[in-house]
């Protein structure tokens, strides 16, 4: 039997080899516009191609229309927005489980701040209010387009928060995000700050309500402002860009420095100075003068917050912290500006 089966092949072969190559045709499509014939051979029962097209025979003849690469659009960050007045007195905590309200008064007694905690929940801190940057740049864009007023209550999926304020999707961040937002809504707030005609002498918190959508395919969150921070953020010139490296920063005392120093340096601002006693004032912070007094100064030597820098200067027995225009941040806008005009 193997004989046999040997005798066959053999016979077989001897016929493949006097079988003369015969040229075939095959149609390739090069692209959506342009059909080609290629001339292949067959060998051996496999389709193999005669050879290699020269450089000359890849280009396209005349009146060809090429192919189209595909272009991937990168996500582009909406830019962070600050409410200016949220920037220059103490709304939160500058640490994540404070207990002790906040209770602040300007020296000419005009205005008046006292933040409050919902029994069982931590204040408001510095690193909730991302969420709210991340809202009211949402609302800035709807502004920009000339469209009506946003609306109080927006609809934002939550890993495009996240991604925003620069958190990584997991299950930890997806509850520090709903610890987050409650504490948003819980926080209460009394203060004299826009306040002339008595309209929220109740009291109000940041955020009304906020609760996940009934959509199963994406995990969407429904945020609802309250009407004091919705009236404060749709207000005509209230809110400020926030470098988005802001984000980066874990630390609560820098993030306040941050905040302080784009609030006072605008434009047209070449450093601004403060004392230790006032920056503390403004921070809210619950430590002692000593303890916060030894935490900014090592904040300033480290100098790494976004944009500016910080000089820690001694005059007349009294310490003074002063905040520049970083040098480098200048140069990037200078040639960011270059080159978008050319």
């Amino acid at each position: 039997m193997r004989n046999f089966l040997a005798s066959i092949f053999k016979k077989i072969a001897s016929k493949l080899e006097n079988v003369e190559p015969q040229p075939l045709q095959l149609c390739v499509v090069k692209d959506e516009h342009r059909v080609e014939e290629e001339p292949l051979v067959a060998i051996s029962g496999e389709i193999t191609e005669v050879e290699k097209r020269s450089p000359e025979s890849k280009k396209s003849p005349k009146g060809n229309i090429p192919k189209k690469k595909t272009e991937v659009i990168p996500y582009k960050e909406n830019p962070a927005r600050d409410l200016m007045e949220m920037m220059e007195i103490p709304f939160l905590a500058l640490s994540k489980n404070r207990k002790n309200p906040i209770i602040y008064e300007s020296q000419d007694g005009r205005v008046k701040v006292k933040v409050s905690r919902h029994t069982g929940h931590f204040l408001a801190s510095i690193y909730d209010w991302d969420i709210v940057l991340f809202v009211s740049s949402k609302m800035q864009e709807i502004l920009n387009k000339g469209q009506d007023i946003p609306p109080r209550t927006l609809i934002v999926p939550r890993h495009e928060i996240l991604r925003a304020i620069h958190k990584i999707n997991g299950k930890k961040t997806d509850k520090d995000l709903e610890k987050a937002l409650s504490r948003l809504q819980l926080t209460g707030i009394e203060t004299s700050i826009r306040n002339e005609d008595y309209k929220y002498k109740a009291g109000f918190g940041f955020l009304d309500s906020w609760g996940y959508t009934k959509r199963k395919d994406i995990k969407e969150v429904e945020i609802t402002l309250s009407q004091w921070l919705y009236d404060g953020i749709c207000a005509k010139g209230a809110l400020l860009r926030v470098n988005p490296s802001y984000f980066d920063l874990t630390s609560g005392l820098k993030k306040f420095l941050y905040r302080t120093a784009r609030k006072h340096l605008g434009k047209n601002k070449d450093e601004w100075e403060f004392s230790v006693q006032r920056l503390y004032e403004k921070s809210g912070s619950e430590r002692e003068l000593k303890k916060f007094k030894s935490d900014l100064k090592v904040a300033v030597l480290e100098n790494n917050i976004p944009e500016y820098s910080m000089d820690w200067v001694e005059k007349n027995r009294k310490a003074l912290v002063i905040f520049k225009r970083s040098t480098i941040h200048e140069l990037e806008r200078q040639i960011e500006k270059f080159e978008k005009k050319q």
